[in-house]
Protein backbone atom coordinates (compact mmCIF):
# COMPACT_ATOMS: atom_id res chain seq x y z
CA UNK A 1 0.00 0.00 0.00
CA UNK A 2 2.76 2.38 0.84
CA UNK A 3 4.36 2.43 -3.07
CA UNK A 4 0.56 3.30 -4.14
CA UNK A 5 0.39 6.02 -1.68
CA UNK A 6 3.53 7.26 -2.98
CA UNK A 7 2.87 6.85 -6.87
CA UNK A 8 0.25 9.16 -6.57
CA UNK A 9 2.14 11.63 -3.96
CA UNK A 10 5.07 11.98 -6.83
CA UNK A 11 2.95 13.45 -8.99
CA UNK A 12 1.28 15.74 -6.30
CA UNK A 13 4.60 17.19 -5.04
CA UNK A 14 6.03 17.92 -8.58
CA UNK A 15 3.06 20.16 -9.59
CA UNK A 16 3.56 21.60 -6.06
CA UNK A 17 6.96 22.72 -6.87
CA UNK A 18 6.41 24.27 -10.10
CA UNK A 19 3.68 26.23 -8.48
CA UNK A 20 6.19 27.01 -5.36
CA UNK A 21 8.33 28.01 -7.92
CA UNK A 22 6.05 30.34 -10.12
CA UNK A 23 5.21 32.27 -6.71
CA UNK A 24 8.85 32.72 -6.09
CA UNK A 25 9.42 34.53 -8.64
CA UNK A 26 6.04 36.24 -8.98
CA UNK A 27 7.18 38.06 -5.82
CA UNK A 28 9.77 40.10 -7.67
CA UNK A 29 6.93 42.13 -9.21
CA UNK A 30 5.49 43.72 -6.33
CA UNK A 31 1.89 43.57 -8.11
CA UNK A 32 0.02 40.82 -9.07
CA UNK A 33 1.01 37.69 -11.39
CA UNK A 34 -1.95 35.93 -12.64
CA UNK A 35 -0.64 32.29 -14.67
CA UNK A 36 -1.87 29.64 -16.79
CA UNK A 37 -0.75 27.11 -19.25
CA UNK A 38 -2.00 23.99 -20.81
CA UNK A 39 -0.28 21.13 -22.51
CA UNK A 40 -3.00 18.60 -23.96
CA UNK A 41 -2.45 15.07 -22.07
CA UNK A 42 -0.16 16.67 -19.80
CA UNK A 43 -0.77 17.62 -16.06
CA UNK A 44 1.44 20.47 -15.36
CA UNK A 45 -0.49 22.73 -12.96
CA UNK A 46 1.10 25.33 -13.34
CA UNK A 47 -1.60 28.16 -12.52
CA UNK A 48 -1.60 30.87 -10.16
CA UNK A 49 -4.78 33.26 -9.78
CA UNK A 50 -5.97 31.57 -13.30
CA UNK A 51 -9.45 32.90 -13.03
CA UNK A 52 -8.10 36.69 -11.97
CA UNK A 53 -9.49 39.36 -13.95
CA UNK A 54 -6.00 41.51 -15.21
CA UNK A 55 -6.56 44.03 -17.44
CA UNK A 56 -5.48 42.26 -20.77
CA UNK A 57 -4.04 45.71 -23.10
CA UNK A 58 -3.15 44.09 -26.37
CA UNK A 59 -3.81 40.45 -25.42
CA UNK A 60 -7.01 41.37 -27.01
CA UNK A 61 -5.76 41.82 -30.20
CA UNK A 62 -5.33 38.59 -30.98
CA UNK A 63 -8.95 37.40 -30.26
CA UNK A 64 -9.69 40.94 -32.50
CA UNK A 65 -7.87 39.36 -35.14
CA UNK A 66 -9.32 35.99 -35.26
CA UNK A 67 -12.79 37.50 -34.98
CA UNK A 68 -12.19 39.71 -38.03
CA UNK A 69 -10.24 36.72 -40.26
CA UNK A 70 -13.69 34.62 -38.96
CA UNK A 71 -15.78 37.26 -40.88
CA UNK A 72 -13.56 37.32 -43.69
CA UNK A 73 -14.32 34.01 -44.50
CA UNK A 74 -17.78 34.41 -43.72
CA UNK A 75 -18.67 37.13 -46.36
CA UNK A 76 -16.20 35.98 -48.86
CA UNK A 77 -13.75 39.28 -48.31
CA UNK A 78 -10.14 38.83 -49.86
CA UNK A 79 -7.56 39.91 -47.79
CA UNK A 80 -6.49 42.57 -50.27
CA UNK A 81 -10.12 44.57 -50.16
CA UNK A 82 -9.01 48.21 -49.02
CA UNK A 83 -10.36 49.45 -45.95
CA UNK A 84 -10.56 53.14 -44.49
CA UNK A 85 -8.32 54.43 -42.11
CA UNK A 86 -11.01 57.21 -41.26
CA UNK A 87 -10.17 60.79 -39.19
CA UNK A 88 -12.77 59.29 -36.19
CA UNK A 89 -10.01 56.26 -36.36
CA UNK A 90 -7.11 58.48 -34.83
CA UNK A 91 -5.90 58.11 -31.67
CA UNK A 92 -4.83 60.46 -28.81
CA UNK A 93 -0.98 62.01 -29.33
CA UNK A 94 1.26 59.30 -28.16
CA UNK A 95 -0.58 56.48 -28.52
CA UNK A 96 1.54 53.91 -30.25
CA UNK A 97 0.57 53.22 -33.73
CA UNK A 98 3.23 52.93 -36.82
CA UNK A 99 -0.20 53.53 -39.36
CA UNK A 100 -1.07 56.85 -37.48
CA UNK A 101 2.66 57.75 -37.96
CA UNK A 102 2.18 56.92 -41.89
CA UNK A 103 -0.64 58.77 -41.86
CA UNK A 104 -1.60 61.28 -39.24
CA UNK A 105 -4.41 62.92 -41.09
CA UNK A 106 -6.20 59.53 -41.93
CA UNK A 107 -7.94 59.41 -44.74
CA UNK A 108 -6.29 56.52 -46.57
CA UNK A 109 -7.27 52.79 -47.78
CA UNK A 110 -5.36 49.99 -45.95
CA UNK A 111 -5.85 46.79 -47.15
CA UNK A 112 -7.21 44.45 -44.32
CA UNK A 113 -4.34 42.05 -45.08
CA UNK A 114 -1.70 45.02 -42.91
CA UNK A 115 -3.91 46.17 -40.85
CA UNK A 116 -4.29 42.63 -39.40
CA UNK A 117 -0.26 42.41 -39.85
CA UNK A 118 0.00 45.68 -38.29
CA UNK A 119 -2.41 44.67 -34.67
CA UNK A 120 -1.14 41.49 -34.25
CA UNK A 121 2.50 41.77 -35.20
CA UNK A 122 3.37 45.30 -34.28
CA UNK A 123 0.32 45.64 -31.43
CA UNK A 124 -0.69 48.70 -33.74
CA UNK A 125 -3.48 50.71 -31.48
CA UNK A 126 -5.00 52.53 -34.61
CA UNK A 127 -5.42 49.88 -36.63
CA UNK A 128 -6.92 47.70 -33.91
CA UNK A 129 -9.86 50.06 -33.65
CA UNK A 130 -10.44 50.37 -37.27
CA UNK A 131 -10.67 46.47 -37.09
CA UNK A 132 -12.82 46.44 -34.02
CA UNK A 133 -15.07 48.81 -35.90
CA UNK A 134 -15.23 46.52 -39.02
CA UNK A 135 -16.45 44.32 -36.84
CA UNK A 136 -19.01 45.86 -35.30
CA UNK A 137 -17.47 46.77 -32.05
CA UNK A 138 -16.63 45.00 -28.52
CA UNK A 139 -20.10 43.43 -28.09
CA UNK A 140 -19.33 41.44 -31.08
CA UNK A 141 -15.99 40.61 -30.49
CA UNK A 142 -17.43 39.29 -26.83
CA UNK A 143 -19.56 37.04 -28.91
CA UNK A 144 -17.48 35.60 -31.31
CA UNK A 145 -14.85 34.73 -28.30
CA UNK A 146 -18.04 32.68 -26.51
CA UNK A 147 -18.86 31.09 -29.71
CA UNK A 148 -15.65 29.25 -28.99
CA UNK A 149 -16.30 28.08 -25.63
CA UNK A 150 -13.92 30.61 -24.15
CA UNK A 151 -14.77 31.94 -21.08
CA UNK A 152 -13.42 34.46 -19.00
CA UNK A 153 -13.28 37.69 -21.39
CA UNK A 154 -14.62 40.92 -21.93
CA UNK A 155 -13.81 43.47 -23.91
CA UNK A 156 -15.83 47.12 -23.59
CA UNK A 157 -13.78 49.71 -25.16
CA UNK A 158 -11.96 50.81 -28.32
CA UNK A 159 -8.25 51.21 -27.80
CA UNK A 160 -9.04 55.61 -28.39
CA UNK A 161 -11.36 55.10 -25.38
CA UNK A 162 -8.98 53.53 -23.16
CA UNK A 163 -6.11 55.85 -24.04
CA UNK A 164 -8.17 58.76 -23.02
CA UNK A 165 -9.17 56.97 -19.77
CA UNK A 166 -6.25 54.59 -18.55
CA UNK A 167 -8.93 53.17 -15.90
CA UNK A 168 -11.08 51.61 -18.34
CA UNK A 169 -8.58 49.34 -19.30
CA UNK A 170 -9.70 47.66 -16.18
CA UNK A 171 -13.20 46.21 -17.63
CA UNK A 172 -11.37 45.22 -20.05
CA UNK A 173 -9.90 41.72 -18.87
CA UNK A 174 -8.96 38.42 -19.80
CA UNK A 175 -8.86 35.51 -17.09
CA UNK A 176 -5.51 33.80 -17.41
CA UNK A 177 -7.34 30.04 -17.85
CA UNK A 178 -9.24 31.62 -20.40
CA UNK A 179 -6.21 33.02 -22.65
CA UNK A 180 -4.71 29.19 -22.68
CA UNK A 181 -8.51 27.96 -23.55
CA UNK A 182 -8.01 30.21 -26.97
CA UNK A 183 -4.50 29.09 -28.03
CA UNK A 184 -5.26 25.63 -27.43
CA UNK A 185 -8.45 26.19 -29.69
CA UNK A 186 -6.12 28.08 -32.19
CA UNK A 187 -3.77 25.35 -32.07
CA UNK A 188 -5.70 22.15 -31.64
CA UNK A 189 -8.83 22.95 -33.79
CA UNK A 190 -8.49 26.49 -34.96
CA UNK A 191 -11.98 27.72 -36.03
CA UNK A 192 -10.07 29.11 -39.04
CA UNK A 193 -9.32 27.94 -41.97
CA UNK A 194 -5.67 26.26 -42.55
CA UNK A 195 -4.28 29.35 -44.92
CA UNK A 196 -5.78 32.19 -42.37
CA UNK A 197 -4.50 29.89 -39.46
CA UNK A 198 -1.02 29.46 -40.41
CA UNK A 199 -0.97 33.50 -41.31
CA UNK A 200 -2.27 34.46 -37.74
CA UNK A 201 0.65 32.32 -36.20
CA UNK A 202 3.07 33.77 -38.03
CA UNK A 203 2.05 37.69 -37.36
CA UNK A 204 2.67 36.25 -33.70
CA UNK A 205 5.81 34.29 -34.16
CA UNK A 206 7.38 37.72 -36.30
CA UNK A 207 6.19 39.95 -33.14
CA UNK A 208 9.09 42.08 -32.18
CA UNK A 209 7.72 43.54 -29.18
CA UNK A 210 7.52 41.77 -25.85
CA UNK A 211 10.78 39.46 -26.93
CA UNK A 212 12.34 39.38 -23.82
CA UNK A 213 9.10 38.26 -22.05
CA UNK A 214 8.18 34.32 -22.94
CA UNK A 215 11.13 34.19 -25.19
CA UNK A 216 13.06 35.78 -23.19
CA UNK A 217 14.63 32.79 -21.15
CA UNK A 218 13.79 30.19 -23.49
CA UNK A 219 16.49 28.37 -25.56
CA UNK A 220 17.57 30.09 -28.44
CA UNK A 221 16.01 29.00 -31.58
CA UNK A 222 12.69 28.32 -29.87
CA UNK A 223 9.42 28.76 -31.85
CA UNK A 224 7.35 30.97 -29.71
CA UNK A 225 3.89 32.60 -31.35
CA UNK A 226 2.48 35.21 -28.89
CA UNK A 227 0.84 38.41 -28.24
CA UNK A 228 1.83 40.67 -25.45
CA UNK A 229 -0.07 43.78 -23.49
CA UNK A 230 1.43 46.77 -21.99
CA UNK A 231 0.23 50.09 -20.59
CA UNK A 232 1.58 52.79 -19.26
CA UNK A 233 2.79 53.49 -15.68
CA UNK A 234 1.43 56.05 -14.08
CA UNK A 235 2.66 57.10 -10.50
CA UNK A 236 5.11 54.03 -10.09
CA UNK A 237 2.41 51.60 -11.02
CA UNK A 238 2.44 49.64 -14.50
CA UNK A 239 -1.07 48.27 -14.63
CA UNK A 240 -0.47 45.52 -17.09
CA UNK A 241 3.06 43.97 -18.72
CA UNK A 242 1.22 40.80 -20.31
CA UNK A 243 1.96 38.32 -22.78
CA UNK A 244 0.32 35.17 -23.83
CA UNK A 245 1.74 32.45 -26.89
CA UNK A 246 2.26 29.09 -28.01
CA UNK A 247 5.81 27.96 -27.34
CA UNK A 248 7.28 24.41 -29.90
CA UNK A 249 8.46 21.88 -27.35
CA UNK A 250 10.96 19.97 -29.25
CA UNK A 251 8.78 17.01 -29.63
CA UNK A 252 6.56 19.09 -31.90
CA UNK A 253 3.82 19.67 -29.11
CA UNK A 254 3.09 23.21 -28.57
CA UNK A 255 2.55 24.61 -24.96
CA UNK A 256 0.27 27.41 -24.17
CA UNK A 257 1.46 29.72 -21.54
CA UNK A 258 -0.51 33.56 -20.53
CA UNK A 259 1.13 35.35 -17.94
CA UNK A 260 -0.73 38.37 -16.91
CA UNK A 261 1.23 41.20 -14.22
CA UNK A 262 -0.82 43.45 -12.58
CA UNK A 263 -0.48 46.91 -10.88
CA UNK A 264 3.39 46.18 -10.26
CA UNK A 265 5.79 48.47 -9.13
CA UNK A 266 8.55 46.75 -10.70
CA UNK A 267 10.77 48.57 -13.31
CA UNK A 268 10.51 47.28 -16.75
CA UNK A 269 13.34 44.80 -17.30
CA UNK A 270 12.06 43.44 -13.93
CA UNK A 271 8.64 43.14 -14.92
CA UNK A 272 9.66 41.19 -18.43
CA UNK A 273 12.28 39.00 -16.13
CA UNK A 274 9.42 37.48 -14.41
CA UNK A 275 7.36 36.82 -17.23
CA UNK A 276 10.80 35.07 -19.18
CA UNK A 277 11.32 33.24 -15.99
CA UNK A 278 8.10 31.59 -15.45
CA UNK A 279 7.92 30.59 -19.11
CA UNK A 280 11.40 29.08 -18.54
CA UNK A 281 10.47 26.77 -15.55
CA UNK A 282 7.02 26.08 -16.91
CA UNK A 283 8.87 24.91 -20.56
CA UNK A 284 12.03 23.04 -18.59
CA UNK A 285 8.81 21.02 -16.20
CA UNK A 286 6.84 20.83 -19.70
CA UNK A 287 10.28 19.20 -21.46
CA UNK A 288 10.44 16.35 -17.89
CA UNK A 289 6.51 15.34 -18.02
CA UNK A 290 5.95 12.18 -20.76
Amino acid sequence: MGWLLLMVAAPLLGQARLEQKIQVIAAEAQGRVEVACGLPGTALDCDVQAHARPPMQSVFKLPLAMAVLHLAETKGWALDRPERFLAGDLLPKGSYSPLQDKYPQAGVDVPLRELLRLAVSLSDNAAADVLLRLLGGPAVLNDYVASLGVEGFQQKDTEGAMHRDAQLQYRNWFEPAGAVQLLRRLQDRSPLDAEHTKLLLGWMAAAPRGTGRIAGMLPPGTLVMHKTGSSDTLDGVTAATNDIGLIELPDGRRLALAVFVTDSRADDKTRDAVIARIAKVVYETALNKP
